[in-house]
């Protein structure tokens, strides 16, 4: 699955162009970004986890995120019964998490300090300053119940290929570009729906 053939490419390209779906440009990145995002491997993209324009599939307020941990997309709700869907990495069965969280913070490039937890379970885990060798990527929104940090965030990855799977220790993992993307789009206070 390497290479798609002409014909597959050009089904797919089809049907998605049947499902009212319109892609959404790529954000402007900083200088920094576009150096470190040059060094984080590529990765065959799956268009069923491309960043897409599409009917608003959550009836949630407009500026709401929604996660379908399910589904593997996380939707930024826009006027209009319209939502960004950005394909996402989600938590492993063991370590899921779901519920309604704020963000109350944002960090480019942020430091990564592993909680006791995963030290516990992976011992060969250890502080990675921000960079393209961070598991948190590019961007990091940091999800919050009331006061308390949940320890959840959506981020960006240095594992792009992985994108689509439940692989994580229970936060939304995004490529970089759509981190940027999203990053970009919402204030501090931004609710969020995990489910």
């Amino acid at each position: 699955m390497r290479f798609l053939s002409l014909p597959l490419l050009l089904a797919i390209m089809t049907a998605l162009a049947g499902c009212s779906y319109k892609g959404v440009p790529d954000p402007q990145v900083s200088s920094r970004d576009a150096e470190w995002l040059a060094q984080i491997p590529k990765a065959e993209e799956d268009p069923r986890f491309g960043r897409y324009l599409i009917d608003d599939p959550t009836g949630e307020a407009p500026g709401t995120i929604v996660v379908d941990t399910k589904e593997r997309q996380l939707y930024l709700v826009q006027p209009n019964r319209k939502a960004i869907r950005y394909g996402v990495a989600v938590g492993d069965e063991a370590y899921g998490w779901t519920g309604t969280a704020t963000i109350a913070r944002k960090a480019e490039w942020p430091n990564w300090s592993p909680p006791p937890e995963m030290k516990a379970r992976w011992p060969h885990v250890q502080y990675t300053k921000g960079g393209p060798e961070n598991p948190l990527g590019a961007r990091a929104l940091y999800l919050y119940e009331g006061n308390k940090d949940t320890l959840y965030r959506i981020h960006g990855t240095n594992e792009p290929e992985k994108i689509g799977f439940a692989v994580s220790s229970g936060c939304i993992r995004m490529r970089n570009i759509d981190v940027i993307d999203l990053y970009n789009r919402v204030p501090v206070n931004t609710k969020v729906i995990v489910r």
